[in-house]
């Protein structure tokens, strides 16, 4: 196992709606106080979406993901920010023609699914592999617009975060290495409980860790019912974990989870009875390579670039 654990909490998703909990951050300030306080129950690390504030709907608006890391860096500048470029990526055919695009089609080119990395310069953002469907949708992540994600998130000096839904995803994977694409042992993650994608358990855990490149830190982690099995699944098998209300709206069997930092006591408390202990903000940046002082550095930097209004 791991000893440290680099537990990861998955503030708000793109999927979780407000009608599946009362609980789900929304505004940029909610939002950014969730990241605060899943940090002080022992998160090292808030993977962020944002979220229109007057509807709840998901949001790729730049105001909106600088308002949220600035109120982070403001409060708490040695937590690790970990920025989603996920959104941008769905396609949803129509039934009558499907070369057209319906009501729920996000499509966007892949230079502006990573805007706001090139602007924020978080310390990780995720560069998601998988071409996928997701109900009604197809998820497209492209070998080419991957490649141009990646130019735009290295050009930054951003740790990307590979995000692995299936097999075929790591093939990809091992593709982006060998031609300098990605660095040679990447942060990846391990996405399971995804309808169409890898199914939770320790055969699947262990399987794509094993696929993984020689040296890559790793954790798995599980959507719905196999969130918290899929803690204790990822530390066993040597990989770090992650929590949140992205992944599960529940803390027990019909209980609502009263905030993010409850399933982070949780999942603290799992790795803690299996033997080993969450890594703090510095330990998981010396463990993942990353600049302990980049977060100060950046706050004056992107000050004068904020869009106005």
């Amino acid at each position: 196992m791991n000893d440290p654990v680099i537990l990861t909490c998955a503030i708000t998703g793109n999927l979780t709606t407000p009608e599946q909990t009362p609980h789900l951050p929304i505004t940029p300030l909610q939002i950014a106080t969730a990241a605060i306080e899943a940090a002080d129950a022992g998160a090292a690390v808030a993977h962020i979406h944002v979220r229109h504030p007057e509807t709840g709907m998901p949001s790729m608006e730049i105001a909106h993901y600088c308002e949220t890391v600035d109120r982070i860096r403001d409060a708490r500048p040695d937590l690790i920010i970990n920025l989603t470029t996920g959104p941008g990526g769905r396609f949803v055919p129509s039934q009558d023609e499907p070369r057209v695009a319906a009501a729920g089609t996000t499509l966007l080119p892949p230079e502006a699914r990573v805007e706001h990395i090139a602007l924020l310069r978080p310390d990780i953002c995720t560069l998601d592999l998988n071409t996928m469907n997701s109900g009604a949708a197809v998820v497209i992540n492209t070998p080419g617009n991957v490649r141009r994600m990646a130019a735009v998130i290295r050009e930054a000096g951003v740790k990307p975060e590979i995000e692995l839904f299936d097999s075929g995803d790591i093939a990809l994977l091992h593709d982006l290495v060998r031609d300098g694409t990605l660095d040679p042992a990447p942060l990846c993650s391990i996405v399971t409980g995804v309808r169409y994608g890898f199914q939770p358990g320790a055969a699947t855990t262990l399987y794509a860790a094993g696929l993984l490149p020689a040296g890559s830190p790793w954790a798995g982690f599980g959507i719905g019912r196999a969130a918290f099995p899929m803690v204790a699944q990822s530390v066993l098998a040597g990989g770090h974990a992650r929590i949140g209300l992205e992944d599960t709206v529940y803390l027990d069997r019909g209980v609502l989870a009263p905030s993010n930092a409850a399933l982070v006591v949780k999942a603290r408390r799992i790795v803690e009875d299996m033997g080993s202990h969450l890594a703090d903000c510095a330990t998981a940046r010396r463990l993942l390579g990353l600049d302990g002082n980049r977060a100060n550095a950046v706050v004056t930097a992107i000050s004068n670039k904020k869009p106005q209004g």
